[in-house]
């Protein structure tokens, strides 16, 4: 299986890569900056340094790939749904079908108002919604895209090494729940590549 990986130097996106180099999967990443990445990482994957607004970098990435993940932050500004569309274009131009993304957990349904996203009700905390927003803007697109994508939506997501032992939940976040860390996100993430499901859904993680 050959993957490609956006954003492979984030806090998700490097321990993905560390778990496909580690099963010796080929690698492809789009980076834009190949120092970020760790030297043993560097000796096992396929990098392509350009940028993911860039629709040429990123076909030329996916060149070859069976499946994307793509662990894009919003990066402060609207990163995910500006590149979304040159992503899915991308995709089909390399008849790629699967695609895996990291979301938010204010995109999942809110359990006390089920009709509204969590950001758009009473259960989110957070006063500033701009990233949600984004993140709310790539899901759409992905629902329109004909892709079989997953979005993995994490909760308040620290650093922190995979246990292999969280909660996960179709559309929902889990309840009575208040984190989830960078290591089991990715953990669960990369798992869908082995065994695929949900697709066509979020999903929802947290300890």
């Amino acid at each position: 299986m050959k993957l490609c990986i956006l954003g492979a130097t984030g806090r998700v996106g490097s321990k993905v890569a560390e778990l496909a180099a580690a099963d010796q999967l080929e690698i492809h990443a789009l980076v834009r900056n190949p120092a970020k990445l760790p030297d043993n990482l560097l000796e096992k994957i396929h990098v392509v340094e350009g940028n993911a607004l860039i629709q040429e970098h990123i076909e030329k990435a996916m060149n070859g790939c069976d499946i994307v993940i793509s662990t894009l932050s919003t990066d402060g500004e609207s990163v995910l749904s500006e590149s979304m569309p040159l992503i899915i274009e991308a995709m089909k131009k390399q008849g790629i079908n699967h695609i895996i993304t990291i979301g938010t957990a204010g995109i999942l349904q809110s359990r006390t108002e089920p009709h509204l996203l969590r950001y758009q009700s009473s259960e989110s905390k957070r006063k500033l919604t701009r990233a949600a927003e984004d993140h709310h803007k790539a899901f759409r697109l992905l629902q329109e895209s004909g892709l079989h994508w997953t979005i993995v939506c994490p909760t308040y997501l620290p650093d922190g090494e995979a246990t292999g032992t969280y909660r996960v939940e179709k559309d929902f976040l889990p309840p009575d729940c208040s984190q989830i860390s960078t290591g089991d996100t990715a953990h669960f993430t990369y798992s869908l590549i082995k065994k695929p499901k949900f697709f066509k859904s979020r999903v929802g993680i947290a300890y």
